[in-house]
């Protein structure tokens, strides 16, 4: 009789860690790509962060990023000084963050090796600056791992960056904004 009740509940402690585990509802990646590119007929200015911080809840379809100004690379020195000094003020706005919901999580299959879009909508912050946006995004499942890329477009203006008059020519009304994840299982 005490080996069989030891043996129910060894039992059932595994299927509850297995079960635990396989019930994985927080992914999380410390190295998100996050990049943008101006196009004006004068110049195009590409730039790009490779240490974006974001997590998924792929229960609730809760998604965060936070992503340092001061961590965007470009190719010319002087365009990244130009941009933290004078546009962004990476001194008194540090960072963006994006806090948002996955509408419809419910579409990416983590069970299944494919690709899904869902609708994205949230609230960007950047420069002081709180504005909601929306846009669709890819998510990949691929032998277990999880990939999310979308693109969307935002106005300077919109988030209060001046633009002076003299190089106004250089950059586009519109930048284009490009974010990817590798998202991995949320560890304590």
């Amino acid at each position: 009789m005490y080996l069989k009740s030891l043996f129910s509940i060894v039992t059932a402690g595994l299927l509850f860690t297995s079960a635990a585990s396989y019930a994985q509802s927080k992914y999380f990646d410390k190295n998100s790509d996050v990049s943008f590119y101006s196009h004006t007929p004068i110049e195009d200015i590409d730039a790009k962060n490779s240490s974006a911080v974001s997590v998924l809840d792929v229960q609730s379809g809760a998604i965060e990023f936070s992503v340092l100004i001061k961590a965007f690379a470009f190719d010319k020195a002087l365009m990244q000084e130009h941009f933290n000094e004078n546009y962004m003020e990476s001194e008194k706005y540090p960072k963006a963050t994006f806090k948002g919901q996955v509408k419809n999580i419910s579409a990416v299959n983590l069970k299944a090796d494919g690709t899904y879009t869902a609708d994205v909508s949230g609230t960007l912050t950047m420069h002081g600056v709180s504005k909601e946006i929306s846009t669709t995004a890819t998510f990949i499942v691929k032998g277990g791992s999880l990939d999310a890329s979308t693109a969307f477009a935002v106005n300077p203006e919109d988030y209060n960056i001046s633009i002076p008059g003299v190089v106004k020519e250089k950059i586009a009304k519109q930048i284009e904004v490009k974010v990817s994840s590798n998202f991995q299982p949320y560890v304590n």
